[in-house]
């Protein structure tokens, strides 16, 4: 009983898989045994009598309830089908993460896409080799041969365009040319080398060591720019690979290339036979990293056991890491997570007998081999619940960056208020490690009564300086600060006690009704923000600091978005470190105005990389002696500033938003239109969260493409919801639809919770969408109703809203209609004090 807590914490938690590959139909050639098994061809008839696959074979019969027999089990699989087995496989593993190199080819394999009907996420990993194969395999543009710069140029280019697409890059050069890779290997062999394979025709398959190591160093370099960790396959695998040039301790030459010590490299497979060779790389590498996927479950008991064992003798804990290494199969995906948590236990638990580790030191030990390395190492988006881990139970990401540990001297703890506002708190790096990740920074009740104009609470909130929170670090939105290379920043949950969340927490608000609209509807809300801003210089006039526009260039303005093109490289680049999508940018219609948008993604993490991302804008510009600013009216006169969002459903990883076939209702699902719907009857209330200070509404007016009318339409951009047909949607189905009436002084998190607990009411009482407007809406004054002119009047329809009351919470509904008062009412006195609101915002 000593160890029970140690094995229900390893048999609990939903393990991240960090190396697998595609699932293919029944009817695929892959035949189900090379599953099961490494060897090929005649060596496949003595695979049965393998200890390993024995022990599989039995145990998917016992997990069937059929016979131990290849036929009974391949019988049940067949009357059983691909989707019911492989709902049943994830479902027994508790995998909330798989990572694909979809390298590996199939026949009839599924692509990424299809994976996520049956796990949470799905990340692709892209094989180099795999890649630079498929550009050979193509044309020249001119019809011409392939030269080793028209190559070189295209597989940069190709690895480029995903980078941000991708969690990793993958090589087999192990299984080519052999791990004794030449960082230095010259133009000229390497031109050799291309030359010697297109010699041999198509299909190109790339076995000369020189561009082998060509294309693994170039892969290295995109590695670097883009942040991107590494795999590569070591050790044992079938019998195209020459063992012995598998070793990993053939890597030494390019570990010690200084040019590349900033990437990250994950050994496969456990690098066996090879484990202590492996593990002695990890330990005196800080770049190395190791993965025992294959090893289990393909050796035996005792294989498995002394392989790991071996692993962990030398390397630290948080550098090893489980993955299935699961092929073709969904059996696979289950034997491996299954085995791996025998294992992982058998090890620890030996390891606590020894008295290398204490049982709580186990414990964390397993987090960090099943779940938190894999998270930050591969910086996957998904939430704590997912992985059964807690906030403050995630590592900070303290080796292979290209910053020491020791060069970072502060921390800042990020929160966004009732008002929109950015705050942080900062503390010295150590002070965060030893007391704030797990206990956080105390702060007073205020924080989230505070208005855009007084850093006091405000009446009628019910909040005072009387009583303290907990801002607790939520260690999976850890990230260095890109224009700061020795601080780091972290947004925070607010927590009465450590564990306890407060109902006044904005982030805590978006997760509460996004579990409603899970648990009620399997449906999740995904987000996508189009980010509005000035650019402003400072100019003395008569001895007065003045703001103005950087320029005064018209929309999508060439010659606007040249001037400041250097600004925008570093912003996406910084954006790029902290793995927020930019889909696209341009110069806006204003003075000195710019756009971004960004990818969309779940709402929790939208709103978070929202953040982030106005986070980034400013301390850029800043850095260049400009003020961005997202305030929605900067200039009475001019045009405004919005924070549009482009929201979707999502249901086992489908959009369900869209219209399964043209003859549905314009062009969306039911449950998409009972969204929206609910979302148009509450508008009015949701704008109190969307559209905070009384600026706002100077910018939501008739003719500025705002949504200044209680109405929807079709790609109509005066509509305040407005259905989207993007490139890649067939044309009438629409994808997503936007809401415009949301500008960049609105707290994303209670923004997105508002309009989910409408949609929620949309889908609860099945309402029906009225017919879209295809036309100005201001030219059908009477015929429509105005949205609210004024803060006061979205404040009035939020304190009849009972529905966004109940879902948010009554209390913190009060809170900010106490601050949305102050706001109406200090603005209403002071005309003028809008105008600083640039440095707020």
């Amino acid at each position: 009983m000593v160890f029970a807590e140690l094995r229900e914490a390893i048999e609990k938690m939903k393990v991240v898989d960090s190396h697998a590959h595609s699932i293919v139909p029944l009817d695929s050639s892959f035949a189900f045994i090379n599953s099961l098994s490494e060897a090929t061809g005649d060596a496949l008839s003595f695979a049965p009598y393998s200890l390993s696959f024995k022990r599989n074979l039995r145990e998917i019969a016992e997990f069937y309830g059929t016979e131990s027999s290849l036929d009974a089990v391949e019988q049940y699989r067949r009357l059983s089908g691909l989707q019911s087995i492989s709902s049943k496989c994830f479902k027994a593993a508790g995998i909330s993460t798989i990572l694909i190199d979809d390298g590996l080819k199939l026949d009839k394999k599924h692509d990424i896409q299809w994976h996520k009907n049956f796990v949470p996420f799905v990340g692709r990993i892209l094989r180099i080799e795999s890649l630079a194969e498929e550009i050979l395999n193509g044309e020249m543009p001119d019809g011409s041969t392939w030269t080793l710069d028209a190559f070189t140029e295209t597989f940069l280019k190709s690895l480029r365009s995903v980078a941000n697409e991708i969690v990793g890059l993958k090589s087999i050069a192990a299984y080519r040319s052999g791990l004794e890779i030449n960082p230095h290997v010259t133009r000229e062999d390497a031109e050799i080398g291309l030359s010697e394979v297109l010699q041999r025709g198509k299909p190109v398959r790339i076995t000369n060591k020189s561009l082998i190591d060509h294309i693994f160093i170039h892969g290295l370099e995109v590695a670097l720019q883009f942040d991107l960790p590494l795999q590569i396959h070591t050790g044992f695998g079938d019998k195209d690979l020459d063992l012995r040039l598998a070793n990993p301790l053939h890597l030494r030459t390019l570990l010690e290339d200084k040019r590349f010590s900033g990437c990250r490299i994950v050994l496969l497979h456990a690098s066996y036979p090879f484990s202590k060779e492996a593990s002695y790389l990890a330990s005196i590498y800080p770049q190395v990293y190791l993965d025992f996927g294959l090893a289990i479950p393909k050796l035996s008991f005792h294989g498995m056991i002394s392989s790991v064992k071996e692993l962990l003798e030398l390397a630290p804990i948080k550098k090893v890491m489980f993955s299935t290494d699961a092929v073709a199969t969904p059996e696979t995906y289950y034997l491996g997570a299954k085995r791996a948590r025998e294992i992982v236990f058998s090890v620890l638990r030996d390891s606590c007998i020894d008295h290398d580790l204490l049982i709580t030191e186990a414990i964390e030990a397993s987090k960090d081999i099943f779940a938190r390395t894999a998270i930050q190492l591969y910086k996957i988006n998904i939430g704590e619940e997912l992985v059964g881990l807690k906030a403050s139970d995630s590592p900070s990401y303290v080796i292979g960056t290209n910053v020491p540990e020791h060069s970072v001297s502060l921390v800042r703890i990020l929160w966004a208020d009732a008002s929109g506002q950015h705050r942080c708190r900062v503390v010295p790096k150590k002070r965060f490690n030893d007391v704030v990740r797990k206990n956080g920074v105390g702060l007073t009740f205020a924080c989230m009564a505070m208005s855009s104009a007084v850093d006091g609470p405000a009446d009628e909130t019910n909040l005072t300086g009387t009583g303290e929170i907990r801002l607790m670090p939520d260690l999976s939105t850890w990230r260095e600060i890109p224009w700061k290379k020795q601080e780091e920043m972290v947004l925070a949950d607010m927590h009465l006690k450590p564990g306890d969340a407060w109902e006044y927490c904005p982030r805590e608000a978006l997760r509460r009704v996004s579990k409603v609209l899970k648990d009620e509807f399997n449906l999740v809300m995904n987000a996508g923000f189009e980010n509005e801003f000035y650019l402003l210089k400072k100019l003395e006039r008569e001895g007065k600091e003045e703001w103005v526009p950087i320029d005064s260039k018209p929309y999508c303005s060439s010659s606007g978005f040249d001037a400041i093109s250097t600004l925008f490289q570093e912003i996406v680049a910084a954006l790029n470190s902290l793995n927020v999508a930019v889909e696209q940018m341009h110069a806006e219609a204003g003075n000195g105005q710019y756009e971004m948008a960004l990818g969309h993604t779940a709402c929790t993490y939208a709103a978070d990389n929202l953040i982030f991302t106005r986070e980034v804008v400013r301390a850029i510009a800043n850095k260049h002696g400009l003020l961005a600013t997202f305030v929605p009216k900067y200039a009475l006169d001019d045009i405004g500033s919005g924070s549009h969002v482009h929201l979707s459903l999502w249901q086992n990883g489908q959009n369900v938003f869209q219209a399964s076939d043209a003859s549905s209702q314009h062009g969306m699902s039911k449950v998409g239109e009972e969204f929206m719907a609910g979302v148009l009857d509450h508008l009015p209330s949701i704008l109190a969260f969307t559209a905070p200070l009384p600026n706002s509404y100077d910018r939501i007016q008739p003719n500025t493409w705002s949504g200044a009318y209680q109405c929807w339409g079709k790609e109509n951009r005066e509509a305040p919801l407005r259905t989207a047909c993007p490139p890649g949607i067939p044309n009438g189905f629409v994808s997503n639809f936007e809401i415009k009436s949301f500008d960049g002084c609105a707290n994303p998190h209670l923004g997105l919770a508002a309009i989910i607990a409408a949609g929620i009411d949309g889908l609860r009482r099945h309402l029906h969408l009225p017919q879209p407007i295809d036309a100005n809406p201001a030219t059908l004054e009477g015929k429509l109703s105005r949205l609210p002119k004024s803060l006061s009047e979205s404040l009035e329809a939020l304190q009849k809203d009972n529905v966004l009351k109940e879902l948010i919470g009554e209390k913190l509904v009060v809170a900010i209609s106490g601050v949305r008062k102050a706001e109406i009412e200090y603005y209403s006195k002071n005309k003028e004090a809008y105008k600083q609101l640039i440095h707020r915002y």
